[in-house]
């Protein structure tokens, strides 16, 4: 090669070194639920849990585990996360007394320590040596308390909208109701002295979920899904360990307060919650100040549901923030 060729060879190196790489462009929203990979009961204690599998479990970057919030919700919350399954798989299951899971119906089952005891079997049975975890709401709960016990082979952990602590989460929805029409303030106080709820009731805590639980509704196809299942949605599960609604608790969680938990995360973790969350914004960030390796991302025109309503938002900020752990 003459030494030309050399000069114009070694500049197109330097060129091509240069220029940025093409961004990575995040997973499209499913318009449909795809078929399980593979599904599977795993014993746990109480019972078995419903498992479901999608994309390859062998793949490089490692799989992603999702606990669905509640308490007393099911995997069908989750559904848009099976859009990452391109290049990782991701792993869906109902906690027991939920969804298509064992329902014994035992209230001794019902503490956060034994829910968070589904997770390790889980692992086990599908050999997930090094994972990723998501928890949303209740959900973030259970991932919070993982999470604190530093399990080997934890590559992040994202609490999603995360119910951190009860008194603080209660405090977030006063500041939320103060927001609301003064009609709607007078019918939601007087609702929190009846024991029975009334259609006045009933009226003014839908406009509450409406504006900080779910903006948008969910697609035909994911709300057929959810009917499909034994069951969608168990309210005597969520009374017993929360109470009758997201600003009311009278249940086991009443006095619950994992604050101290957070500085014992050594994963990297993520704090992500919606514009218009039950978790507010600045709660959400004080929370990842107080995790070594904790941060905090905001996602614009999404309540406390941001898969449902930013769903290709919430794509982009989760497969981001996992491609920076795998």
């Amino acid at each position: 090669m003459t030494q030309l060729h050399t000069r114009r060879a070694a500049l197109a190196l330097l060129t091509a070194a240069a220029l940025p790489r093409a961004a990575h462009a995040a997973p499209s929203p499913l318009t449909a639920v795809p078929p399980p990979d593979r599904e599977l009961m795993v014993p746990v204690p109480g019972g078995r849990v419903y498992v479901r599998v999608n994309g390859d479990l062998t793949a490089r970057r490692p799989p992603l585990l999702m606990i669905h919030g509640g308490p007393g919700g099911s995997h069908a919350a989750n559904l848009q996360a099976i859009a990452l399954g391109a290049d990782r798989a991701v792993v869906l299951y109902d906690q027991l007394d939920c969804g298509r899971s064992d329902a014994p119906g035992d209230p001794r089952s019902w503490t956060v320590p034994r829910f968070v005891a589904e997770i390790d079997p889980i692992r086990r049975a599908l050999n997930l040596d090094r994972l990723h975890v998501l928890g949303h709401s209740w959900g973030g709960t259970l991932g919070l308390e993982y999470g604190a016990r530093r399990p080997p082979g934890l590559a992040s952990l994202i609490l999603q909208g995360p119910l951190i602590s009860t008194p603080v989460w209660l405090a977030d929805a006063r500041r939320l109701r103060a927001t609301l029409p003064a009609h709607v303030r007078a019918e939601l106080t007087r609702c929190d002295v009846l024991t029975a709820d009334s259609p006045g009731c009933e009226a003014a805590t839908d406009i509450f979920y409406n504006q900080f639980n779910a903006i948008e509704r969910r697609p035909a196809w994911a709300q057929a899904y959810r009917k499909s299942l034994p069951m969608g949605f168990n309210p005597r599960l969520y009374q017993a360990l929360w109470g009758p609604n997201e600003f009311r608790s009278n249940g086991q969680l009443k006095t619950y307060d994992g604050t101290p938990l957070l500085k014992r995360i050594t994963a990297p973790t993520l704090i992500l919650s919606g514009q218009f969350d039950a978790i507010l914004p600045d709660t959400a960030r004080r929370f990842a100040r107080l995790i070594p390796r904790g941060e905090a991302q905001v996602i614009s025109g999404a309540a406390h549901a941001i898969q449902n309503d930013q769903p290709g938002r919430w794509l982009t900020a989760v497969d981001g923030w996992l491609r920076r752990f795998d």
